[in-house]
């Protein structure tokens, strides 16, 4: 792909890298900390206490500073802020596949080096933060041609684990986006993955990746994505699995379509990029993945449709630059 130094880079970049707590807010760190009031009516136990001190001593947490209001590196986690349980998100198990969202319907952080990244991964980090400019630019353009707003999203780049709306993000579940947060995650540790465990390199098929994510935020924004989550709560799992690969195939088609019209307006696509993008669609396909790891295919338990479907589907969309061509639920085939 076509980047220089002069190409705009997204300021929707929240990067968590490298950070203990994974992200979450700690009182004396720019986040409203947890009161923990003691003695008095509504005070806690000593017994309370004690077992509070204990948890905070698992964290390397010095309990006076917390008690005393001091502003000390990493306090008690802000349990304020945790998801709202009631909202019935599905969660990711590290089982699933590396492009799947866990459930259907921030800070903007300036440029500067992460401490202790490496330089691979700063580099990495700007080329994500232009490839997210590039999908701005064409939906914000998209939408705007339809009378709408495009809500930009936010990329979160984690390392091991990080908190999301849908629950506890994990490197190992693989790049998702949250719908109900509106964030894309990703730890940049699966583009060597991409590239070792399944035999996709290039930076095409990276960009490949953030846009399918960014796919699914277009289908959050259009309503798409939740009348899918209301529609598999009715139906089996074998029928909600059917149902939730045309969803997984629209985005991949989405992602043709944004790498078509990027294209166009910022002309990025180099000899061999589609290419990329298309072994990338291949090697994780449900099939691909299930023989990887079992040795057999099993059709009914796809999520995210076979090699050829994802192939399929981007092609389409990178072919006709039309979002008219991804209606993967009327279409008479996958």
């Amino acid at each position: 792909m076509r980047y220089d130094e002069n190409d705009r880079e997204s300021k929707n970049i929240d990067d968590r890298r490298g950070q203990r707590d994974g992200g979450f807010r700690f009182p004396g760190s720019g986040g409203p900390g947890v009161r923990i009031p003691v003695g008095g009516k509504g005070g806690m136990s000593l017994t309370t206490l004690l077992i509070i001190g204990a948890i905070m001593l698992l964290f390397g947490i010095n309990p006076l500073e917390v008690l005393l209001g001091g502003g000390g590196q990493g306090n008690f986690p802000d349990i304020t802020r945790m998801p709202d349980q009631t909202q019935q998100a599905p969660r990711r198990t590290a089982e699933r596949n590396p492009f799947e969202i866990p459930g259907l319907p921030g800070s903007r952080e300036t440029k500067q080096e992460t401490p202790g990244a490496p330089k691979a991964q700063d580099e990495m980090r700007t080329f994500i933060a232009r490839v997210l400019a590039d999908t701005e630019d064409v939906w914000n353009d998209v939408f705007k041609s339809a009378g709408r707003q495009y809500q930009e999203p936010q990329l979160v780049m984690f390392t091991g684990a990080t908190r999301t709306a849908c629950g506890t993000g994990q490197s190992a579940m693989g790049p998702f986006y949250c719908p109900l947060d509106q964030k894309v995650y990703i730890d940049l540790g699966f583009f060597n993955e991409l590239e070792r465990r399944f035999n996709a390199p290039g930076d095409f098929a990276q960009a490949y990746v953030i846009a399918h994510e960014v796919g699914h935020h277009v289908q959050t924004l259009l309503g798409i994505s939740e009348q899918v989550q209301r529609t598999k709560q009715r139906v089996s799992r074998t029928e909600g699995n059917r149902i939730q690969v045309m969803m997984e195939l629209q985005a991949d088609c989405l992602a043709g379509v944004w790498a078509n019209l990027n294209h166009q307006l910022n002309n990025r696509l180099e000899d061999g990029d589609i290419e990329e993008g298309l072994n990338a669609a291949k090697q994780i396909g449900d099939d691909m993945i299930q023989k990887r790891q079992q040795g057999y295919v099993v059709p009914d338990s796809f999520t995210h449709g076979s090699s050829a479907q994802r192939k399929e589907w981007f092609t389409r969309g990178f072919k006709s630059g039309e979002m008219k061509s991804c209606d993967t639920f009327n279409a008479d085939s996958l």
